[in-house]
């Protein structure tokens, strides 16, 4: 019976259970994103997202718990210079699984589970600012701008006519010059 068994076991001993997850985790880490079925996927984030949060902390603690869980020094170097300055400000859900399809042998559900601040199709690269719409404030603002375009037309308008007045006055003054 599985009483009070709440996470899943992926039909392995727990020993096979944790080298399989400490290798997905070090090949995620190194690779930033992996294809595996979805039960293994799911299984690996709730075992790779505690690691990622604990190496936004650099100190010696830090990397001997994370070399615990993935038993490979160039993966938690990786972790602690490249990963962790990165995800610095994100509090969580650190990684994304994209289901693709079926796999044809077995017709295991596969998918794909990346890092999200590495992937720069889902707006990984730059980030926009957040705005709020409002009944409220929205038809001042839009008055505001009209206002400050039809100055900006206004200041245009009266530079060119300034412009037409000093030409013509040169033009006077030419042809003064030409009957004196």
């Amino acid at each position: 019976m599985r009483h009070g068994k709440k996470f899943n076991h992926l039909g392995r001993k727990s020993a096979h259970r944790q080298a399989m997850l400490a290798n997905m985790a070090s090949s995620l880490i190194e690779h930033k994103r992996i294809n595996t079925t979805v039960a293994k996927a799911k299984a690996l984030r709730m075992y790779v997202e505690p690691l990622i949060t604990k190496s936004k902390d650099d100190s010696t603690h830090s990397r001997r718990v994370c070399f615990s869980y993935l038993r490979n020094k160039y993966a938690v170097t990786e972790l602690f210079r490249e990963i962790a300055p990165k995800v610095a400000t994100r509090e969580g859900g650190y990684t994304r699984i994209i289901k693709t399809g079926y796999r044809l042998g077995d017709s295991a559900e596969m998918c794909m589970i990346e890092l999200v601040d590495f992937n720069d199709l889902y707006g990984g690269g730059e980030k926009k600012a957040k705005t709020r719409r409002s009944r409220r404030g929205g038809a001042k603002k839009v008055t505001d701008v009209a206002a400050e375009t039809a100055s900006e037309v206004k200041e245009a308008s009266t530079e060119a006519a300034e412009d037409v007045q000093d030409k013509a006055d040169g033009t006077d003054a030419a042809e003064e010059n030409k009957e004196a």
